[in-house]
């Protein structure tokens, strides 16, 4: 099949792409005091900036929804200032970019949270996999969070609203809604950590409603067309499942497909977090089986390859294909996947925390070109 089906042009809603690579949302650990962008986050972001789409990493939306230490937030004034750096740096550049807005939910720690109160979630479950991250480095269990009362949940849609609001602000392209690898959203929608009863737990309908209100709100602020949403309905990541995930995820893509949405953006069954998840799986919900409900953009993600990448925008499941650890690795991706170059390996211990290397200094096809 023809590569070249990556490196067409794209129209996604009113933004002319030049290709059809996304950089995916990464989560790197390197933001500044006050968890605010700073230029080494700005040059990072600049050299990647041919991709057709890049989307930020997790952006907490309050101190609340913060989950993981270093990792930036787009509720402040100086946290504004430092997307405005990044932006504008995209821009200068040819790029465009869309923030991802991000509640941690239940996937935090007391020692990360305002007065070291309990984390929030749809129901007082703490997730059994994974660790809670310390600002120390140290790794302890999750902890049971407080479940939500319902009169707090308009709070939360209108963190969000705000969120999207600092967002134009911040001179993003548009925004992306977390839905996804078992934080907040990703949570009422799954039965195994929400047991509410109230009109946000319980049916399908209920538990897809919150991350319905949040997607409205945002598209209030930006209209439909500058807003995303992405989902994992297959990731077990963070102790996340559903008894019925076909009728729960089909219905909310279902929901989406109404909106007439940026994008819809399926994290693949094969992907586990930031890792390969090798293991055989019962739940197979990857964007193929989403292309008959969802009529808009489809982008997907999940250890795709140059090859793989230009199959499933030839085969029609997906308009737009993102990648993570080969953007990592190779801030020139689209170039290097143009000439058939060979790619820089990653390093996986530099992913997360640290300062430039593993981060602004893998090197370019042609140094000369980007000289930092």
């Amino acid at each position: 099949m023809s590569l070249l089906n990556l490196l067409k042009p794209f129209k996604l809603g009113n933004i002319e792409l030049p290709n059809r690579i996304v950089m995916a949302p990464l989560t790197r650990r390197r933001a500044g005091e006050d968890r605010a962008p700073t230029p080494m986050n700005a040059v990072y972001y600049a050299q990647r900036a041919t991709a057709g789409l890049m989307i930020s990493e997790a952006t907490q939306i309050s101190p609340q929804g913060l989950g993981l230490p270093q990792t930036p937030g787009i509720h402040s004034q100086e946290q504004i200032a430092g997307w405005q750096l990044v932006t504008q740096a995209v821009h200068d550049r040819g790029g465009r970019i869309f923030l991802q807005l991000w509640h941690a939910g239940r996937c935090s720690h007391p020692s990360l949270q305002p007065q070291g109160q309990l984390p929030i979630a749809p129901s007082a479950i703490a997730p059994r996999e994974e660790k809670a991250l310390l600002t120390s480095g140290e790794e302890v269990p999750f902890v049971i969070p407080r479940a939500l009362e319902t009169a707090e949940i308009p709070g939360i849609i209108s963190q969000y609203a705000q969120a999207a609001q600092n967002a134009i602000t911040a001179g993003a392209d548009g925004v992306e809604i977390h839905g996804a690898s078992g934080y907040l959203l990703d949570q009422f929608l799954q039965d195994n950590c929400n047991q509410r009863t109230d009109e946000y737990g319980g049916s399908i309908e209920n538990r897809a409603r919150l991350l319905l209100d949040v997607t409205a709100a945002a598209i209030a602020v930006w209209g439909s067309e500058r807003v995303g949403v992405r989902l994992s309905p297959s990731s077990t990541f963070q102790d996340m499942y559903d008894s019925n995930p076909s009728a729960l995820f089909n219905y909310v893509v279902t929901q989406l497909d109404r909106l007439n949405l940026a994008y819809l953006h399926i994290v693949e069954p094969r992907i586990k977090g930031s890792h390969d998840d090798l293991t055989e799986k019962k739940v197979q919900l990857g964007v193929r089986h989403f292309r008959p409900f969802y009529h808009g953009t489809l982008i997907t993600s999940g250890g795709y390859t140059r090859e793989t990448g230009a199959e499933v925008i030839a085969d029609g499941d997906a308009d737009l294909v993102a990648y993570g650890r080969l953007f990592i690795a190779n801030p020139d991706l689209p170039k290097r996947f143009a000439l058939n170059a060979n790619l820089n390996p990653y390093h996986r211990h530099t992913f997360t925390g640290g300062d430039e290397r593993g981060y602004t200094d893998y090197p370019f096809l042609d140094l000369m070109l980007y000289n930092h």
